[in-house]
C-alpha cells in the first residue's frame, strides 16, 4: 500500500513540475496568465508542487475543462 501512495505523490510532483509554467490553465479564478508567468519565486514553486502532489487528479480535470473552454472561445472567435 505504501508503494501506491509514494507513486501517487511522485506522479503529482512530476505533474507539478511539468505544469508550473501553464498553471493559469488550472485556475478557476479571474487571474491572468501574464500575472502567473511573472511570479516564479521559490514559494510559488513549493506551493504548486505540494498542491499538485496531493490534488493532481483534480488538477487534471480542471485542466481538461479549461482546455475545452479555451477551444470553444477560439472556435467562436474564428467564426
Amino acid at each position: 500500500m505504501n508503494l501506491y501512495i509514494v507513486m501517487f505523490l511522485v506522479f503529482g510532483l512530476c505533474f507539478g513540475l511539468a505544469s508550473f509554467s501553464n498553471r493559469h490553465l488550472f485556475s478557476e479564478g479571474p487571474c491572468k496568465s501574464e500575472d502567473l508567468k511573472t511570479s516564479k519565486s521559490t514559494g510559488h514553486w513549493i506551493f504548486w508542487l505540494f498542491m499538485c502532489a496531493l490534488l493532481w487528479p483534480v488538477m487534471v480535470i480542471t485542466g481538461i475543462n479549461s482546455a475545452v473552454v479555451l477551444a470553444k472561445r477560439r472556435s467562436a472567435k474564428d467564426k
